[in-house]
């Protein structure tokens, strides 16, 4: 049995494909390493092609036509056999003792018949071009070492949400609430991280620097330029993830406080990307998602204006859009996203 999956969606990686696969290669026996090669028009296919000759215990490259990140996801969950399922972006890597630590956890957990739905371990914001890196870690937030439940979670830090970079899912669970990340969508990884959520009761927090996360590229999706010319993308998982689940209705207090937090930063996002772009285009953009949150779900609508974000995002003024851009700035330096 393969203890855990790993799917590398990989569209024309041919230049930094092979660190992240040699990263995962570690524990063989125990890893499962699904190259998908979203249609790529350089020697990805290749390349992927020869690793699974090379490693034919541990490694699978399965070919589809160009579906998008998220129908990379979904294909790499439809042929995955492990026990845990975790995304590798493909100009990422993982820490290889690090992911020994996350193994032998996860086969202690078995052996013990105690599976949990969710693992969760830190990652580490890389920016090679400004020689520095940042480690987000759960220390304050999480329980470590042990099984834990929604309402054994302490505060989380603005920088602390649950990223695809630092979940690990049962793979079962994510069949259970059937998962199915739309195609041709950039930013689907915030509904992964999102809509799985009520289904997880279990959770075990392993303090280890697993997922190495590369900021740099200028064509990468989270650079503020490319978001913005992506912004329709970016207003479709934040509705999706509106739509996904009644999150008021849910019984953990903590859970829905979580969720709510966590929508609210997606919409703040959204907002901001819309507001800096400036056209009136865009700014009726912004009208359209708040609406269209406060009529699908008014309840979690008040919930996100309660929060301090969500009350400063529909501000129309000067002031108010000046604030907006400047607390995003702010955030960008001391969390070193993009």
């Amino acid at each position: 049995m393969k203890y855990l999956s790993v799917a590398i969606p990989c569209y024309n990686s041919q230049e930094y494909m092979n660190k992240a696969i040699e990263s995962c290669l570690i524990l063989k026996d125990d890893v499962e390493v699904i190259i998908v090669d979203d249609g790529s028009k350089d020697e990805t296919a290749r390349i992927g092609d020869e690793y699974a000759a090379l490693y034919p215990e541990t490694i699978k490259c399965v070919h589809q036509e160009n579906g998008g990140h998220g129908q990379a996801v979904n294909t790499g969950l439809k042929n995955s056999t492990g026990l845990y399922f975790k995304v590798l972006d493909s100009d990422d890597w993982f820490d290889q003792s690090a992911l020994v630590k996350v193994l032998e956890t996860i086969k202690q957990l078995h052996e013990k018949d105690n599976d949990v739905d969710m693992l969760i371990a830190n990652y580490v914001y890389e920016k090679p071009s400004e020689n520095k890196s940042s480690v987000i870690k759960y220390t304050n937030a999480l329980p470590q070492n042990r099984t834990f439940r929604w309402y054994d979670i302490k505060h989380f830090y603005p920088q602390q949400n649950l990223l695809m970079h630092s979940v690990i899912y049962r793979t079962q669970l994510l069949r259970n609430c059937n998962l199915e990340l739309p195609k041709h969508t950039f930013y689907v990884d915030n509904l992964f991280v999102y809509q799985p959520l009520p289904y997880v009761v279990t959770l075990y927090y392993l303090n280890v620097d697993l997922y190495r996360y590369y900021i740099g590229r200028e064509d990468q999706s989270v650079n503020e330029k490319v978001m913005i010319s992506r912004i329709d993308q970016q207003i479709k998982v934040n509705k999706m993830m509106i739509d996904c689940c009644d999150v008021m209705q849910l019984k953990s207090r903590k859970l829905r406080n979580y969720m709510v937090k966590y929508l609210t930063m997606i919409t703040t996002v959204s907002t901001v990307l819309l507001v800096k772009s400036g056209t009136p285009e865009h700014l009726q953009k912004r009208d359209d998602l708040w609406l269209y949150l406060k009529m699908k779900n008014p309840e979690l609508y008040k919930a996100v204006k309660h929060t301090t974000l969500g009350s400063l995002m529909e501000m129309d003024s000067f002031v108010g859009k000046k604030l907006i851009t400047t607390g995003y700035g702010i955030s960008r330096k001391l969390f070193g996203f993009n």
